[in-house]
């Protein structure tokens, strides 16, 4: 779903292209919310040209920088209203979402991208809240924590880790919510595709 519009906000403040990640929606047959409403709820808070990519709660959108930051609350409470779920919100810009991807740590070790795991994080976390991580809770997975964000490797799949967004949020004090390497690679083409479409002719 889309809907086109401007690089700037009605107040004239330069807009970017962002992308939120939900937590938890439609997975496993469980906090069911249909993509549509979803974008609509986006729309509805002032977020311009938004798009969902697959069922499990990736949206593209752009909009203000202080309008992105109240993203995770406004549409935090917004689904609570309307579903009465309690659904976990991160954000990234498309800028830094393309450099955690080259940054990859496992990528440069050469790893299976197959078997490559992101988890984003509500706030970026302290080196004593990273090194609390067991890194022999769960092998012969993984991981590797950098800012805001979780790399994993995980051979056995997702399905069989410890290292679960329960543990991870315990753990690091923060909400975290998970995505295989190739959708966020797909988000990043998707942003680039957003950024080339509301470039001005040259």
């Amino acid at each position: 779903m889309s809907r086109a519009c401007s690089n700037q906000d009605p107040a004239g403040r330069q807009r970017r292209t962002y992308v939120a990640f939900l937590r938890g929606i439609n997975v496993g047959g469980k906090n069911l919310v249909a993509m549509a409403k979803l974008a609509a709820m986006f729309e509805s808070i002032g977020c311009g040209a938004v798009r969902t990519y697959i069922q499990s709660g990736n949206v593209i959108f752009e909009a203000a920088a202080g309008l992105a930051e109240r993203v995770p609350r406004a549409i935090n409470r917004a689904i609570y209203e309307r579903a009465g779920l309690e659904i976990p919100v991160v954000v990234r810009a498309s800028e830094a979402l393309a450099k955690i991807v080259r940054g990859n740590p496992f990528l440069a070790r050469g790893a299976d991208p197959k078997t490559l795991h992101i988890a984003f994080l509500g706030q970026p976390v302290s080196p004593a809240r990273a090194a609390a991580l067991d890194e022999r809770r769960s092998p012969p997975d993984e991981i590797v924590v950098r800012g805001g964000e979780v790399f994993l490797r995980l051979p056995n799949g997702v399905a069989r880790t410890r290292f679960t967004n329960a543990y991870l949020d315990a753990t690091l004090g923060t909400v975290s919510t998970l995505r295989s390497a190739s959708t966020v690679d797909k988000l990043c083409e998707l942003c680039r595709d957003s950024t080339v479409a509301a470039a001005p002719p040259g």
